[in-house]
């Protein structure tokens, strides 16, 4: 019995023995597990210290940055609204100018009717002074010339050509000045008492040329010097009247209209016989004349 006693206690105590060790494992672990968590714990915090004066040194700089460079932004700005501000006065300006500009060209186009409608005026008045008048061109000028030698002249061309014209009949008589310095053939302006006397020269010049092989030159003028320098008997036409009839005669010699002459200061062209007769305004007409031809 003693032995079986033994034997029993043994068996206690062994079990007692391998259950102390197990406890003790247990309880260790645990402690084990806690202190890890509280290292990693530390850890992360002091990750996120670390990552937070990281982002301090960063953006410390940078708000640096940013407070030195917000005036210069407030400057800026400030010169933004600035041009906005000029923008917007010169594009209203520009508008200003724009409206008057447009008052401007209106005005000028009312200027330029009005300019051309005295011009016509002021043709028409010079025709009507020069309508009693003709003209003698390419006469030789006389040594110590005076009217009475350009009187005498005229009288002796109308016996000439069978238009008998008195010294009474002549209200003004006078040779024009030359554009160049010695120039001396210049024209003679022959003012008469009438239109129709006028008109009666002009009519009998042109018969006598028709009629005579000899055309009018220097000597049916009573000249005894340069005799056969040919002389033409014209209307005294103004200056525009005057282009425009050399013009024409540049379409009769291009052989685009047969015939250019004059008539009270006005000239017309005809293309032939069977033509209607036109009369020439401006030089744009007879531009116009060219290119339909």
């Amino acid at each position: 019995m003693n032995k079986s006693l033994s034997e029993t206690d043994i068996t206690t105590m062994d079990k007692n023995y391998c259950e102390t060790p197990t406890t003790s494992t247990f309880v260790s672990t645990r402690i084990k597990r806690k202190r890890e968590e509280e290292d990693l714990t530390m850890e992360f915090s002091k990750f996120k210290e670390e990552i937070k004066e990281l982002i301090s040194s960063l953006t410390i700089p940078q708000e640096n940055e940013l407070k030195k460079i917000a005036p210069t932004l407030s400057e800026i700005q400030k010169s933004n609204r600035n041009i906005e501000n000029s923008i917007a006065f010169l594009t209203a300006q520009n508008e200003e100018y724009k409206k008057s500009i447009q008052k401007l060209e209106t005005q000028a186009q009312e200027d330029r009717k009005y300019i051309s409608l005295l011009e016509e005026k002021v043709e028409d008045l010079q025709k009507g002074m020069r309508k009693a008048s003709f003209e003698i061109k390419n006469v030789p000028k006389v040594k110590n010339e005076t009217k009475q030698d350009l009187i005498e002249m005229v009288t002796t061309l109308s016996n000439n050509i069978g238009c008998t014209l008195s010294r009474n009949d002549v209200k003004d008589i006078y040779r024009v000045r030359g554009k160049k310095e010695g120039m001396s053939n210049t024209p003679i302006i022959v003012e008469t008492s009438s239109t129709l006397l006028k008109n009666d020269i002009l009519t009998m010049s042109k018969t006598f040329n028709a009629k005579h092989k000899a055309k009018l030159c220097a000597k049916h003028l009573g000249l005894r010097t340069s005799e056969d320098t040919p002389i033409f008997i014209t209307e005294n036409l103004t200056a525009k009247s005057a282009r425009l009839h050399f013009l024409g005669r540049d379409l009769v010699k291009s052989k685009l209209y047969k015939f250019c002459w004059t008539s009270y200061g006005k000239v017309y062209i005809r293309k032939d016989e069977n033509s209607p007769v036109i009369m020439l305004q401006n030089e744009m007409q007879i531009q116009q004349l060219f290119n339909v031809n």
